[in-house]
């Protein structure tokens, strides 16, 4: 295996090998182009998006900035949307299923490194001196809401239908169907009809918002 390739797999990598540098600058650059690029200039914004993360659909969202360290490990479903200052840090494999929504400031880092110093730092192997780091994936299904300044940490799966409360920080799976917060993020509630909004209904009506949950609480 190559280095990059032992990297994206769990594997521990060699953090200084040459492909691995050139990969990691790639995508630095491709990232400060599409962060300078208008708004407006929609169709070079998506040129460059797919250069970035060529797994990805023409239905993809990415407000600027925007941050990943390799792009052609992540994988994005359709209908993806994320709002300012997404970074996912794809050392190992970030897997996005369809109709998913991220607020401001979500970080998802899969990049992991020893806990005991002296296996940390940058030292000299036979090989040479080298920096030796490893990964976990992170995998995040269908119809997901993660709010605003959520960290998602390597190694976590989350299930379809899940929302994630704005300030959470995810160590651990999150089922299916589930409203999940806190740091670190626990299941508060599944997810039932009662939370329904009848949105389409209410929306011709012009009235606020209110599930079925809220109204027992306000009658």
């Amino acid at each position: 295996m190559t280095e990059f390739e032992k990297m994206r797999n769990g594997l521990l990598y060699n953090g200084t090998d040459w492909e691995i540098i050139k990969k990691h600058a790639r995508a630095f650059v491709l990232c400060e182009k599409y962060n300078k690029t208008s708004f407006i200039r929609i169709h070079r914004r998506q040129r460059l998006l797919k250069k970035i993360i060529p797994n990805s659909t023409d239905n993809a969202l990415v407000f600027s900035p925007f941050k990943v360290e390799y792009g052609e490990n992540i994988s994005l479903g359709d209908y993806f949307f994320s709002n300012f200052n997404c970074i996912m840090l794809d050392v190992a494999k970030i897997t996005i299923g369809d109709n998913a929504m991220l607020g401001p400031n979500v970080t998802l880092a899969t990049p992991m490194h020893p806990l005991c110093h002296e296996e940390r730092i940058v030292q000299d192997y036979p090989v040479g001196k080298i920096d030796l780091e490893y990964a976990k994936p992170i995998t995040i299904g269908n119809n997901v809401w993660i709010a605003s300044n959520v960290t998602i940490v390597g190694g976590v799966t989350i299930g379809d239908n899940v929302v994630i409360g704005a300030g959470s920080l995810v160590l651990n799976d999150i089922p299916s169907g589930v409203l999940a917060a806190g740091s670190p993020a626990k299941v508060i509630r599944e997810i039932t009809e009662e939370d329904k909004l009848d949105v389409w209904q209410t929306y011709l009506d012009e009235k606020p918002p209110i599930s079925k949950r809220d109204a027992k609480h306000l009658s």
